[in-house]
């Protein structure tokens, strides 16, 4: 099997109106491919939004921007350069964390963290136990066969029902 090679996470997506940020651990192959978050189709984050909002899932990316628009809702990712071969958590290596508090002051309505998956949890927790504001949420992977909609419902539902 060949080394695993170095890849940069994407640039956060938000708002100056942003008030639930949402963070996974790092993009999949198939999101770095379509240069968006959750990019595979099997991944169940933008159905699970979808359904809390009572819309149909978007498509495009530009129709996923606008829907996190809409939603006020931030969007990035707690790694920010790693080693990875594929897209399994397990196989991230040699990692550096981004700068979540520069974000925090950039989109200073954030009211709530949400973390997408125990390695997005564990990693931000690590390096940042000063915030309280965080919920761990089951990951939306595909690989998670434990998923729970009705912990993303409870946690962050309030967020996508006006």
């Amino acid at each position: 099997m060949s080394d695993p090679r170095v890849f940069m996470a994407f640039p956060p997506f938000y708002t100056e109106t942003s008030r639930l940020l949402i963070l996974g651990s790092f993009p999949s192959v198939l999101s770095r491919k379509q240069n968006f978050y959750y990019g595979n189709p099997r991944n169940r984050f933008w159905n699970t939004l979808a359904s809390l909002a009572g819309e149909a899932a978007p498509q495009s990316v530009p129709d996923k921007k606008d829907f996190l628009a809409r939603h006020d809702i931030a969007l990035w990712d707690v790694v920010k350069e790693c080693k990875i071969k594929g897209s399994l958590d397990a196989d991230i290596t040699d990692y550096t964390i981004q700068n979540i508090p520069e974000l925090l002051n950039n989109a200073p309505d954030i009211e709530l963290i949400a973390l997408n998956g125990g390695t997005a949890f564990r990693l931000f927790k690590r390096a940042f136990p000063q915030y309280d504001n965080v919920v761990a949420l089951p990951s939306t992977s595909p690989a998670n066969t434990r998923f729970d909609y009705a912990v993303w419902e409870q946690n962050i539902g309030r967020f996508l029902k006006r």
